[in-house]
């Protein structure tokens, strides 16, 4: 029971604990604030929104007892499709180009999410292998979409909505992101759809007798997780004007990392949108924190990969006690 209790709060202890421990280091090194900053809260909070998007769409799929391996190349392809369409129509209204550029976005992106989804629900092929695959087509579709080149969008409308801040404090991207999440919550903990995805993680068997059409749901899912990497993708590419077939590689491990550090089970059956939220924050104030105090960015890795497995030590401490210590 204790345990249970220090699981479901030790995401908040430890977001807690880095931003004091910046904010320490800050003072001390550089006798300025870390937390006490405008411009910090509003770079942690972008430099959040991309894993975060990723984090919520790959959250679904964990839950189910999952993984989403394509997730970050998923991101870069829709960021060249996006730049690619949007720029081509040039000539049109920049409105309308922004319109027909991510509405096609968005369906062409959800092509691997529906590949990911047979493969793993029809053809049986385990999530990690399913996934690992289309990883590698993603990236490959995504380099050749973009000829190996960054793709610049020449649109004021979208330079608008990547770079102004409404009245002047937050981000168009971090507002975005903020009504997705509250969205994905209501999705997950209010509808059936998130009592059947809850249902699959914690018994798969069990799921079937109860009438929950496993195949078609697990499909959706991977839709699902796929949609969230294209609207990162999308929001990625209104931040820079340009989009880039790489430009989710490095938040791959990030994203993953969220959803775990945010309390969901590596078995399946458990997690929280505002648990992936945390996730996602922790590792945006490690990340910016590092660059804050002119700590080398590789030691950025270190520590997202020793926070994931200190998320795993907990969830397979917490597995152990409820299954009597086996």
């Amino acid at each position: 029971m204790k345990l249970d209790v220090i699981r479901s709060i030790w995401p908040w202890l430890f977001l807690l604990s880095m931003s004091i421990f910046f904010e320490v280091w800050a003072r001390l090194a550089y006798d300025t604030s870390f937390l006490f900053n405008l411009f910090n809260i509003q770079s942690i909070l972008t430099f959040a929104a991309a894993p975060l998007l990723l984090g919520i769409g790959v959250t679904f799929v964990i839950i189910a007892g999952g993984i989403d391996l394509s997730i970050g190349f998923a991101m870069g392809f829709a960021a060249v499709v996006f730049a690619t369409i949007t720029s081509s129509l040039g000539g049109q209204d920049p409105l309308v180009a922004l319109f027909i550029g991510v509405i096609a976005t968005m369906l062409i992106v959800m092509v691997p999410g529906m590949v990911n989804g047979w493969l793993i629900a029809g053809l049986h092929i385990p999530p990690f292998i399913g996934t690992l695959g289309m990883y590698g087509v993603a990236r490959g579709l995504g380099f050749i979409v973009a000829d190996g080149v960054t793709v610049p969008v020449n649109n004021p409308i979208l330079f608008q909505l990547g770079t102004t801040k409404i009245f002047g404090l937050i981000p168009i991207p971090v507002l975005i992101t903020a009504i997705v999440v509250l969205i994905a919550h209501f999705v997950l903990s209010q509808t059936r759809f998130g009592q059947y995805t809850y249902a699959i993680g914690g018994n798969r068997e069990a799921a079937l007798r109860a009438g929950i059409n496993v195949k078609r749901h697990t499909l959706l899912l991977y839709m699902i997780s796929a949609g969230f990497a294209g609207l990162a993708g999308l929001i990625y590419t209104a931040r820079f004007s340009a989009g880039a077939a790489q430009a989710g590689e490095p938040l791959l491990l990030d994203s993953i990392a969220a959803v775990f550090i945010g309390g969901a089970s590596f078995f399946g059956g458990s997690g929280r949108i505002f648990g992936t939220v945390i996730g996602a924050l922790v590792i945006a104030i490690i990340q910016f924190g590092l660059v804050f105090v002119d700590v080398e960015p590789f030691w950025q890795f270190l520590a997202v990969g020793i926070v994931i497995i200190v998320a795993v030590l907990v969830d397979q401490s917490r597995t152990r006690i409820s299954n009597g210590g086996k």
